[in-house]
């Protein structure tokens, strides 16, 4: 039995009383000061992990003024805050030990779009991409472009002044900012936007703290111009924060939005945006030039740059290496074909106009160019893609290009702490071969992509962070990086903002220093805003990059054995694709529902990262504790966890119950396993954990009722109106409720068995299979069963059938087993291991007679590939395919119809199903096009139901709070429901429940199309 772990750090006593304090003032947003909202806010995307006192979410503008009010009294003026978006920071920038003040919670809304005059007006925690999708019927977008757009937070954007892809055609975030409102330290709020001498003059007599910082300010403007002009660089990607080049904006006016855009929250907290906004390019292109080198790609980017492109990034060989073996490699392997010599090295080159007929005739100039160049400049070919569908793909596999570097197997992973250097466009191919010389000196291994356009690589050296002597290197290679940027005339800062690397900024401002100082005491003369960051008051210290906590320091302290056994969790880099504000994406449902980062792949396993720390300090093993569980049954310890459970009723506290909380709200739909760029499994360690959990408290009935679900089907299934009644009924309803349940579906009261066999069709027995003969054997196809097609939509699979059979198969029925996936899911890891190996034995069997396998339930057919395999090995797993992929191999086999049929349908995929095999969809195209039919896909998130997550009594509000995000949208438009078809059983099950409207399945449009033609 796992120990209670009692003994986790509690907050500053003093940051609790601010907290109780903010509470009594009438602060509307949440107060946290649990450990597990603190650890889940350690991180960002660095290599840093430092834990706040506390967690505040403001609810608007007026808590944040309530909340630096209160930072200003006498008592609370060593207490120090920071303001957070997306957490998407690669150099700490949003880390603090003091208050964490996340405005991505509920201040995210778009308050005003004026497309007449090209601006919109939003709260800090809005996201990028959800303002662009807001923008888009507008026919306008925010330029900046990053490659975390879809949860970077606009507020997060001016405070590191991000940029991207793009940005010497659009410039950065600060060259977009009309006007920001800004709560500064005293309380005041404060709107600022550029303004003329004679405004300036008002502002500067105000006796406030306004008029104090634009009277310094201007002073600095008139007494440092010469000094300023010869320190700051003059680069596409200029200084971020404090620019002191640009009080004066290239109209003269007086600009203090340049001086607050790259600040990271240093001077104040930013509470509303003003932003520019840009027409839609109409049409775009990327033209993608492979290479026989890295260098190579460097060394041309200036010859395509005046081809006229508006950008061009660059990817190394290791990342387009890693993008093979991710999902994104589906849509994008076509612009890529496999040349004689290796590409080492790609640039896409994009193009834009307003006209098709333009875009058409500087394509057919460019690649005349590159044809008649032939390999010139080290290239090797080149593949042009045009549309928007094609040209995102391609964006997509870029922007993922941070997430797939960190899936790079093994305990060395790259990481950011010298990730967006920047020199002039001109120097880059020598600086980047002296980079890489200084890389290569020290034996690491690393990727490199970015904006070779504007000078800007991303460069991510591979460290395991657990080894001291490597976490060493983080010291040696920066110190070597600024001595070259400095050599080349550029900046190590270029992009992501300073945070931590703040400590180089004494050495690159040099005697302009001391100014910046004198910034950051006016806005902040006790250094409670973001201290650390950028510039220190006299007196107080900067951050250094081998001084503060990193996540490796934590992890060491866990065996490697354990992290061996827990690696789904561990890998985690806080990247925070999994915040995608997206309600089509499918990752993650939970976090998309709560908006809290807790229920989000990063914040599982953050916290269970630190669990397995917290339980090494205890001296716990966890993987010994899962074995003795495993050796005793049920009933063993009862009155023990009787007892700590009555406890826990009581109120005794226990950091497994904050994971616990966390790790109940997953739908364990594995969306995160298929589109975390680092294959982060909480489904999987989320098992491991309910399982040890549950070895130390009591479980919910409702736990052995789900796990035993497929055991007692086939016992209920011979008295289905019995049983149908039963739950039916009022009292039947009442028990289930009180168990945990709620709207458990009723039998189809069909005997599976019986009506195939009527149908002429066979059980995949010995007796049967040995009766086949070779031709027959070819044309044989067995049908794995699932428990919820099988007893609750028989007629379904009847329908599998009877298309198998027009198709010209012979499908033969598989006895049916209980597959686990209900127990693994619940954590009964040791009866899924058996349950598994029973089924697998059994399936191997018959595959061993050379007929294939197939599965209709997706999520059900691919736990024979995940869940099999990790728990008995890959060979010992079955192969099951799911059904399209199987007919589509025999796609030449099928009979085809060349006239195209009236009615079109459109497909809503199952999110394991679309995240875990992403053919799902060009797949099930391939065939109804067979047929004549046309099928389109309609980008959808989780439905809410996954298995049986919605049908629990505790989870039903948020199941269809989860299907009202994105499902519930598209059912309600649909002028023609029965067009519709959706793959997941749960799916179908929840859009008939709530909307009343019962979805058919792809192969049933098919068997309709089939018997038609």
């Amino acid at each position: 039995m796992i120990p209670r772990l009692a003994n986790r750090p509690i907050a500053n006593s003093l940051y609790l009383d601010f907290v109780a304090e903010l509470g009594v003032r009438g602060f509307e947003g949440e107060l946290s000061a649990s450990y597990a909202d603190r650890t889940v806010q350690a991180t960002d995307n660095s290599i840093y992990q430092v834990w706040p006192q506390v967690v505040v979410t403001p609810k608007h503008t007026d808590d944040l003024i309530r909340l630096v009010k209160l930072l200003g009294e006498p008592r609370f003026q060593k207490l120090v805050i920071s303001p957070r978006g997306g957490g998407t920071g690669t150099n700490g920038q949003s880390l603090t030990d003091g208050v964490v003040v996340d405005v991505s919670r509920h201040m995210n809304r778009i308050l005003e779009i004026n497309a007449a005059e090209r601006w919109v007006r939003v709260e800090a925690g809005v996201v990028k991409d959800q303002l662009n999708a807001a923008l888009k019927p507008h026919g306008l977008f925010f330029a900046p472009e990053l490659s975390t757009s879809n949860r970077a937070t606009i507020g997060g954007m001016v405070n590191t002044d991000a940029s991207g892809q793009g940005s010497c055609l659009y410039g950065k975030t600060r060259d977009h900012v009309l006007a920001l409102d800004t709560v500064l330290l005293d309380g005041t709020l404060w709107h600022s936007a550029p303004i003329n001498d004679a405004d300036l003059a008002v502002a500067k007599q105000r006796a406030d703290k306004v008029g104090e910082i634009h009277r310094l300010l201007d002073d600095i403007q008139h007494t440092h111009s010469d000094l300023i002009r010869e320190r700051f660089p003059k680069l596409n990607r200029c200084l971020t924060g404090y620019d002191l080049a640009h009080i004066r904006n290239a109209d003269g006016l007086f600009d203090l939005n340049a001086i607050l855009c790259g600040a990271e929250g240093t001077l104040g907290l930013v509470t509303e945006i003003k932003l520019n906004v840009l027409p839609i390019p109409k049409f775009s292109a990327l033209v993608n030039v492979r290479y026989t080198s890295f260098d190579a790609a460097l060394r041309d980017a200036s010859a395509l740059m005046a081809l006229g492109s508006s950008s061009i990034e660059t990817v190394d060989s290791k990342v387009l290496g890693l993008a093979r073996q991710d999902i994104v490699w589906h849509g994008v392997s076509e612009f890529f074909p496999d040349d004689d010599v290796p590409a080492l090295g790609i640039n896409l080159v994009e193009f834009i106009a307003d006209a098709q007929t333009a875009l058409q005739a500087k394509l057919a100039e460019v690649t005349g160019i590159l044809q008649r160049d032939g390999r010139q400049h080290g290239r090797c070919g080149h593949t042009v893609a045009l549309g928007d569908a094609a040209v995102g793909r391609l964006w997509g596999m870029r922007k993922k290009s941070v997430g797939l570097l960190a899936n790079l197997q093994g305990d060395k992973r790259p990481i950011p702490f010298v990730e967006d250097t920047a020199v002039p466009p001109e120097n880059l191919a020598d600086y980047i071969a002296e980079f890489r010389a200084l890389l290569d000196s020290h034996g690491v291994i690393y990727g490199m992509f970015g904006h070779v356009d504007a000078g800007v690589l991303h460069v991510r050296p591979a460290l395991d962070m657990k080894d001291p002597e490597q976490e060493k290197l983080i010291r040696t290679i920066s110190d070597g990086v600024v001595a070259l940027t400095r050599k080349y005339h550029g900046l190590l800062w270029g992009e992501h903002g300073k945070g931590v690397r703040s400590e180089y900024a004494p050495e690159f401002f040099g005697p302009l220093y001391p100014v910046l100082q004198q910034i950051k005491t006016v806005f902040d003369p006790h250094n409670q805003l973001n201290p650390g960051k950028i510039a220190a008051p006299p007196g107080q210290e900067l951050w250094k990059i081998d001084a503060v906590p990193t996540r490796g320091q934590h992890d060491r302290v866990i065996p490697i054995a354990v992290r061996k056994n827990y690696d789904e969790a561990m890998h985690c880099n806080g990247n925070g694709a999994c915040f995608n504000f997206d309600p089509d994406d499918a990752m993650c449902p939970s976090y998309k529902g709560t908006r809290d980062r807790r229920h989000s792949p990063k914040g599982r396993a953050s916290l269970m990262r630190e669990w397995l720390r917290q339980m090494t300090l205890a001296g716990v093993d966890p993987l010994q504790e899962t074995t003795a569980l495993r050796q005793h049954d049920g009933w063993s310890n009862l009155l023990g966890r009787l007892r700590n459970t009555l406890r826990k009723r009581q109120g005794q506290s226990d950091f497994s119950h904050e994971v616990m909380d966390a790790m109940q709200g997953c739908l364990a739909c594995k969306s995160c396993v298929g589109q975390c760029p680092v294959k982060v499994d909480v489904p999987e360690f989320r098992s491991k954990f309910l399982e040890l959990y549950y070895g130390r408290y009591l479980r919910p009935a409702k736990d052995y009722l789900v796990g035993s679900l497929e055991t007692m089907l086939p016992l209920v299934a011979r008295w289905p109106a019995l049983y149908n009644g039963v739950i039916g009924s009022g009292a039947g309803k009442m028990v289930m409720q009180r168990l945990g349940m709620v709207h458990s579906p009723a039998l189809s009261g069909v005997d599976l068995v019986a009506a195939l066999r009527k149908r002429g069709f066979a059980m995949a027995i010995p007796q049967v299979l040995q009766t086949l003969d070779e031709a027959r054997r070819s044309q044989s196809v067995i049908i794995v069963q699932d428990a919820f097609t099988s007893y609750f939509e028989t007629g379904l699979v009847l329908d599998l059938f009877d298309l198998l059979k027009a198709l010209g198969f012979n499908p033969l029925l598989a006895p049916f087993k209980a597959n686990g996936k209900p127990l693994h899911v619940h954590g009964f890891l040791g009866r899924f291991g058996q349950v598994a190996a029973r089924n697998a034995a059994s399936l191997q069997a018959l595959a061993a007679t050379g007929i294939p396998l197939v599965g209709l339930e997706p999520s059900m057919t691919l736990t024979y590939r995940a869940e099999y395999a990790k728990t008995l090995g890959k060979d010992a797993a079955p192969t099951v395919h799911l059904l399209q992929e199987w007919l589509v191999r025999r796609l030449d086999q099928l009979p085809q119809n060349t006239v195209a049929a009236e009615r079109s349908y459109t497909l809503l995929p199952h999110c394991t199903e679309k995240t875990n095999a992403p053919a799902v969809s060009s797949d099930w195209q391939k065939l109804f096009a067979r047929f004549g039919v046309t099928l389109k896909t309609q980008p959808v998130g989780c439905c809410g139901m996954a298995g049986t997550y919605g049908h629990e009594a505790e989870h039903r509000p948020m199941s269809e709070q989860i299907y009202g995000l994105s499902w519930a949208p598209v059912i309600a438009a649909a002028e023609t429901p029965e067009t519709l078809l959706a793959t997941g059983y749960s799916c179908r099950c929840q859009v008939k429940l709530i909307d009343g409207v019962q979805l058919r399945h792809p192969l049933q449009a098919l068997l309709q199309a089939v018997r038609s033609a």
